[in-house]
């Protein structure tokens, strides 16, 4: 049985606009003439174990695991273009948060303060402030502390409550939250930008055939201009979909070498 997946932007205030998306994408490939294509997306497996999936038919992926420990495993199909701050073409970036009421106005003075990161494998709340901070480092050092949080929203939460002094948070989930759920961002401001890179992909199993992939575009296309689902589109922030040349997501492991270019192969 084959398997979908959205999991990237899940946020529970969103389950019905991307079941409503994915109906979409579904009736364009079947009509296609794909012949396995699943009802509803799958919500019970981790993102980890779909992704790896023999039987993946369509999901999305952060860049970083798409050229890291996913790089066997996945194939990419299409890029999102997003309408929110900091977002350019198919192109995205992390915005630099801190506590509102801090002295905090330049990235200098987040030197010797606690970070938070979302997990240590995250491209937007890793390794693009990671990037960002390096040519600040010292002997492979900046902050006095790095805090894992577990989610964009929990970073955001420890910088609200002062447990943390900063946080990068991917720009589309920022405005996501600033739409659904103002409250997450309440005693939060943004200092910065970090550098953009190809926003999180629309993927499939690295074993795909070129008419699938071919297929899965198409559907994608298709479903992100169809009028029914314009609802749907403008509670995810969705402006439509790009192919891009898989070179173009070496953008993200670049961020990586930059940081150890400058001594900083460790958010630390």
């Amino acid at each position: 049985m084959v398997l979908a997946s959205l999991p990237m932007y899940d946020l529970c205030e969103l389950r019905g606009a991307h079941a409503a998306l994915w109906a979409g994408i579904a009736r364009h490939l079947r009509r296609a003439g794909v012949a396995e294509v699943p009802a509803a997306l799958c919500q019970e497996r981790p993102a980890g174990r779909i992704w790896a999936a023999p039987e993946l038919l369509l999901s999305q992926c952060c860049g970083a695991d798409l050229k890291g420990r996913f790089a066997g495993a996945l194939r990419l199909v299409a890029t999102p273009r997003y309408r929110a701050p900091g977002c350019t073409g198919a192109n995205y970036a992390s915005l630099v948060v801190v506590r509102e009421g801090s002295s905090i106005r330049e990235i200098e003075d987040l030197r010797g303060r606690v970070a938070a990161v979302n997990r240590p494998q995250s491209h937007s709340g890793m390794s693009a402030l990671r990037a960002l901070i390096a040519p600040l480092s010292r002997e492979g050092r900046f902050f006095a502390a790095v805090k894992v949080s577990g989610a964009h929203a929990a970073s955001l939460a420890l910088v609200a409550t002062g447990a943390a002094d900063v946080a990068a948070i991917d720009c589309v989930t920022h405005a996501l939250l600033e739409r659904h759920r103002p409250a997450a961002l309440a005693g939060t401001r943004v200092l910065c930008r970090t550098a953009s890179a190809p926003a999180p992909p629309y993927v499939t199993r690295a074993r795909a055939g070129d008419d699938l992939v071919l297929h899965l575009r198409a559907a994608l296309r298709a479903a992100l201009a169809d009028p029914a689902l314009c609802a749907a589109r403008d509670e995810l922030l969705l402006a439509g979909v790009e192919v891009l040349a898989p070179s173009a997501y070496l953008r993200i492991p670049a961020f990586a070498r930059l940081a150890a270019r400058h001594g900083y192969p460790a958010i630390r």
